[in-house]
């Protein structure tokens, strides 16, 4: 039997997770099928609980019952979540054991409105770590400066951190480096650094659409021909070429003699994952932002449509080569020559996603006080 793209995947060197989660999905049987097609790992963040919660009519039981118990909003959200990940967990433990720890994660996020408080996101992170209780869980982090420090101090204490939010490589630089520093003190009290693992978490697609913005606009004022066609040019190369610079980056920090000396006393690599990889553009292809992106010992989380799509017709080549860095500055340097910088099209990202979050946890509590006083007939 032939191999699926996504097995194909895998076995090059990139993992493909799915970025999604809900009752369904995982009651239906539908993720142990995508299991057996090479899928190894889940995502999950405020907006997919929401469409997941508010969009269906899975959870309205267990939010009656628990909000007649005198459970607050709050409260049931946590057991849901808690309860969803728990499950898909239990799912990907076999994924976790056989690739000794690499993959078969489904990442949680905390809550987002901690994204600026550097103690509380540690205390919660703590205590979804107790609650949770699955070895193959990540809790997710914003690399905002005050999460910076918080992922740090939660790598540092042996829990296993999705650092999101990442678009600026010098963000990412950071974030790097908060896990190694993490790492470090782990090892300095004793800590098993080889059963922590992480991943930098860098959104793609939102670039493009921001910066093909800017360039539209610009289009709509531009009078010469041959400028218009450069600036044309330019639309849909900003996220991979940025995602491109951050993959050097990487390759860089975590084959430096500081890290190699971590990694011989048993901390692992933290990996890459491109996250936010469904195209928004329907003029793009729908998987640019998977076949523009294959590189060894990253992930992809990708958005179920995107998943199917991959499956369909995704060929796997790689794409984050050496020979490719060198053109990924040309494009950075060609879009700040006309104006668009780079470093303020990916603070302006950081601070909208963090809205946006906050933006579908508030809905999402809404939703579920909404269903909370449903009267189910007996």
């Amino acid at each position: 039997m032939s191999r699926t793209s996504i097995q194909e995947l895998g076995a090059f060197g990139q993992s493909a997770w799915l970025d999604y989660i809900g009752r369904s999905l995982i009651l239906s049987g539908k993720l142990k099928e995508l299991l057996e097609l090479g899928l190894l790992g889940m995502t999950s963040n405020p907006t997919i609980f929401d469409k997941a919660i508010s969009g269906s009519n899975d959870y309205d039981e267990d939010i009656h019952k628990a909000h007649a118990a005198g459970k607050s909003t709050f409260k049931i959200y946590d057991e849901l979540t808690i309860s969803d990940v728990q499950a898909a967990a239990d799912i990907f433990l076999p994924v976790y054991e056989k690739t000794n720890g690499q993959d078969g994660y489904v990442s949680l996020e905390i809550n987002p409105k901690l994204a600026y408080e550097t103690e509380a996101t540690i205390a919660e992170g703590k205590r979804l770590r107790q609650k949770v209780n699955r070895p193959n869980v990540m809790y997710k982090v914003p690399s905002t400066k005050p999460g910076l420090k918080a992922i740090e101090e939660l790598i540092a204490l042996g829990i296993n951190v999705n650092i999101t939010l990442i678009f600026a490589l010098e963000q990412y630089v950071e974030t790097a480096y908060a896990y190694i520093r993490g790492i470090k003190r782990l090892l300095q009290n004793d800590g098993e650094a080889a059963k922590v693992r992480s991943v930098a978490s860098v959104f793609v697609s939102r670039v493009d659409t921001l910066v093909d913005k800017l360039l539209d606009e610009l289009i709509a004022k531009e009078q010469d021909h041959d400028r218009k066609i450069q600036l044309l040019h330019l639309k849909g190369k900003a996220a991979v070429a940025n995602s491109q610079l951050i993959y050097a980056k990487h390759l860089e920090i975590f084959s430096s003699a500081e890290f190699m000396q971590l990694h011989h006393k048993g901390a692992q690599y933290q990996r890459l994952l491109w996250g936010s990889t469904g195209a928004k553009n329907p003029a793009y292809s729908d998987i640019k932002y998977i076949t523009g992106l294959i590189g060894k010992n990253t992930v992809n989380t990708m958005p179920e449509q995107t998943l199917e799509a991959f499956l369909d017709h995704g060929e796997v080549k790689e794409a984050l080569t050496s020979d490719e860095v060198s053109n990924a500055q040309q494009v950075i340097n060609e879009l700040r020559s006309l104006g668009i910088d780079m470093d303020e099209v990916c603070a302006q990202l950081l601070n909208d996603g963090v809205i946006a979050f906050e933006k579908s946890f508030d809905s999402l509590l809404a939703s579920i006080e909404e269903k909370a006083v449903i009267t189910y007939a007996k």
